[in-house]
C-alpha cells in the first residue's frame, strides 16, 4: 500500500518544505527514492557461538543472536570467514573497521578514507549534511577523511535534533553564514601558505603538505555547501527533542535514541550517510530493560570463559541485537513510493573484532541489511583464510551508484552478494 505525502508527514510526526521529499508516495510516482547507508559498529562485538549461524546459503540454522532479527531474514545477509587483510591491534582496529588501513596499532599508523565518505563525497551536496558522524559513550568516530583526517562526532540524540530541526532567526543565520566566509578566507591564507612552502622542502614533506592540502580542499568543499543550506528552511519536527541520558548505564536508551534520530535523518533526507559508532568499552554498565544492572561491559567481555560473566555478557548482546530489530522494523515501516526506506538504506552491522575476550581482529561478525540486495542468507568464507570485508564495501559502492571496482584492501565485490 502506498501513502500519499501528507499522510506519511502526519504518521512520522513532521512537517517539510524540502522538494525532494515529494518523491514520497503517489504524489509523485515518477521519481526514484535516493540510497542511503548506515554503517554500525558495536565495539565488543560477539561471543562467536552465539551470533554466527549453522549451514550455509538460504537454509542456515540461526543462531541464538541472529533469532532476535528473524522476523526480517529475508531483508539482511550475514557473513562469517570476512576481515581486513593486514589490520590488527585489537581494539584499535575501530579506526579501520571503515577504512581497512592496515596495522591502526602502530605509531606510524596513517588512516585513510572511510567507506561512508568516498559515498559521501559523491552525493552529500544533495542533502543538508553530507554525511553524519555518531557516537554513543566514547568521542572516537568511523568516519575518516580523503586524508584520514577523523570526523568528529555528535555524542548526544537531543544534539542531532537540535542539528537536525532547530532554525535560528534570520539575524542568527546571517551570522552563522559570516562566520563561515570568515573561515573561508582563513583557509585561503593557509593554502597559500603552504603552496610556497612546497618550494623549499624536502619530498616527503611535499607529502604530507599535499596530504595536509587535501584536508583543506575538504573543509572548503564542507564549507561552501554549509553556506548554501543554512539559507534554507530545516524541517519542523512536531515530537519534541529527546531527553538523551546523561548516565552512561543507559546503554539501550542511547541507542534506542540515536537509532530513532538516524532513523528521522534519513526519512526526512537530510542526510543519506549515518555511521554509528557504540562504545561500550567506555560504558561502565548496563541498566537492562527489566530493570537489572551489570556492571563493567568492558571487563565482562573479558570472560576467560567464566560461566557467569558469558550469562550476563549473553544478555547485554541479546538487548543490542533486539534495538536492531527495531531499527530495522523502523526503517521497513516507511513507505515510499517505490519500496520502503529499508529497501534504499544498505545497513552494515558489524565489529573490527571476531572475539573481544581475546582481542583479534578475524572472523568479523557482520550482518549487510536492506539497500536493495537479495539477502536471506549465509555467505560462508574461510574462517582460518578469511576474504577481505572491502569486497562487501564494494558491493555497496555499486549499489550506491558509484562505479568503484575496488576499495583498500579489495579483491573485487563479494561472491554471492547481489
Amino acid at each position: 500500500m502506498k501513502t500519499n505525502r501528507r499522510t506519511f508527514l502526519r504518521a512520522a510526526g513532521i512537517t517539510l518544505g524540502l522538494p525532494v521529499l515529494e518523491s514520497f508516495g503517489a504524489t509523485a510516482p515518477d521519481k526514484i527514492s535516493p540510497r542511503r547507508m548506515i554503517a554500525i559498529n558495536q565495539d565488543l562485538g560477539f561471543i562467536p557461538k552465539l551470533f554466527f549461524p549453522k549451514g550455509e546459503g538460504r537454509n542456515y540454522e540461526p543462531s541464538n543472536y541472529l533469532e532476535k532479527i528473524a522476523a526480517h531474514r529475508d531483508q539482511f545477509t550475514v557473513f562469517s570467514g570476512l576481515s581486513h587483510p593486514g589490520v590488527d591491534g585489537g581494539h584499535r582496529a575501530d579506526k579501520s573497521f571503515l577504512t581497512a588501513a592496515p596495522h591502526p596499532g602502530r605509531a606510524s599508523f596513517r588512516n585513510t578514507i572511510s567507506l561512508d565518505q568516498l559515498i559521501a563525497n559523491e552525493v552529500g551536496h544533495e542533502t543538508r549534511f553530507r554525511s553524519l558522524s555518531l557516537s554513543i559513550n566514547d568521542p572516537r568516530s568511523l568516519s575518516y577523511t580523503q586524508a584520514g583526517v577523523e570526523i568528529p562526532t555528535i555524542k548526544s540524540a537531543s544534539e542531532l535534533y537540535k542539528k537536525m530541526f532547530l532554525q535560528g532567526d534570520q539575524k542568527a543565520m546571517r551570522e552563522q553564514v559570516e562566520r563561515l566566509k570568515r573561515r573561508g578566507s582563513i583557509l585561503d591564507v593557509v593554502m597559500g601558505q603552504t603552496s610556497d612552502l612546497n618550494k623549499r622542502v624536502s619530498g616527503s614533506d611535499r607529502e604530507r603538505i599535499d596530504q595536509f592540502q587535501t584536508a583543506v580542499r575538504s573543509l572548503e568543499q564542507r564549507m561552501t555547501e554549509a553556506q548554501a543550506w543554512e539559507r534554507l528552511p530545516k524541517p519542523k519536527a512536531e515530537e519534541e527533542m529527546p531527553d538523551y541520558p546523561s548516565d552512561k548505564k543507559q546503554f539501550f536508551e542511547m541507542i534506542r535514541m540515536m537509532n530513532d534520530m538516524s532513523r528521522l535523518a534519513l526519512q526526512t533526507d537530510s542526510t543519506r550517510v549515518i555511521t554509528l559508532f557504540l562504545g561500550s568499552v567506555r560504558t561502565p554498565g548496563v541498566n537492562l530493560d527489566d530493570g537489572r544492572s551489570i556492571g563493567g561491559y568492558h571487563n565482562i567481555s573479558h570472560h576467560g570463559k567464566d560461566e557467569n560473566k558469558l550469562k550476563q555478557l549473553a544478555e547485554i548482546e541479546v538487548g543490542q541485537m533486539e534495538l536492531l530489530n527495531d531499527l530495522l522494523q523502523d526503517l521497513k515501516d516507511i513507505e515510499e513510493a517505490d519500496g520502503t526506506l529499508l529497501d534504499h538504506t544498505m545497513l552494515l552491522y558489524g565489529c573490527h573484532m571476531g572475539d573481544a575476550n581475546i582481542h583479534n581482529n578475524v572472523n568479523l561478525p557482520v550482518i549487510l541489511a536492506g539497500g536493495g540486495f537479495q539477502h536471506g542468507q549465509h555467505l560462508k568464507f574461510n574462517d582460518q583464510i578469511n576474504s577481505p570485508l572491502c569486497n562487501v564495501f564494494v558491493s555497496m559502492l555499486q549499489k550506491m551508484g558509484l562505479e568503484n571496482d575496488r576499495f583498500a584492501s579489495s579483491t573485487g565485490t563479494l561472491t554471492g552478494l547481489s
